[in-house]
């Protein structure tokens, strides 16, 4: 098989990470995730890991060095990584496929579920400062901020779509009918 990278977008707490796990699981998928170099320095700088701070500091550096700073740096990492399956998670931008999308075997998914579900989840899994105490309208409201705005406009360009409003191993059934269409 031909090495496969697949990039995830999705609204937030749609599953990406879930797809991801499970492609690392089954397929030996190795993964890069947009977010890392960003939580990479807060915990070097001792700051907070809290989505505002996520958010501002991605704000700083796209300004200031290039849009599409991210997605060369991933597109570099994916590149490298030695494994028939590789994942890239927290698609978000045009900017973030740029360079991405001249990689071979490059496919673009789109996760996505319903937003009262997706609310739940980001509530259980509690991955950034202050998402379990999170409102519906402080949640839908974080999809309006400069991070997640584009990303409909991302999903509109992905090749295929994964929908995780069911069980998990519905979820299950759909990557594996996806990668057997593309690998």
């Amino acid at each position: 098989m031909s090495k496969i990278i697949i990039g995830l977008v999705g609204p937030i707490a749609s599953g990406k990470g879930v797809t991801k796990k499970y492609l690392e699981t089954k397929y030996g998928a190795k993964h890069c995730k947009f977010s890392t170099p960003l939580r990479d320095i807060l915990i070097r700088l001792k700051i907070e890991i809290s989505r505002d701070n996520i958010i501002d500091l991605s704000t700083m550096l796209r300004e200031r060095y290039g849009q599409d700073l991210f997605s060369k740096v991933i597109t570099s990492d994916a590149s490298r990584l030695d494994a028939d399956v590789v994942v890239v998670d927290g698609v978000r931008r045009l900017d973030d496929i740029e360079h991405l999308s001249t990689l071979p075997h490059f496919h673009l998914i789109k996760v996505d579920a319903d937003p009262k579900v997706r609310y739940e989840r980001l509530k259980i899994r509690n991955e950034n400062i202050g998402d379990s105490e999170k409102s519906f309208a402080e949640f839908m409201e974080d999809h309006e901020r400069e991070t997640e705005a584009t990303i409909p406009e991302v999903m509109e360009r992905a090749e295929h779509s994964l929908i995780n409003d069911g069980d998990l191993e519905d979820l299950y059934r759909q990557i594996d009918s996806l990668i057997s269409k593309i690998g």
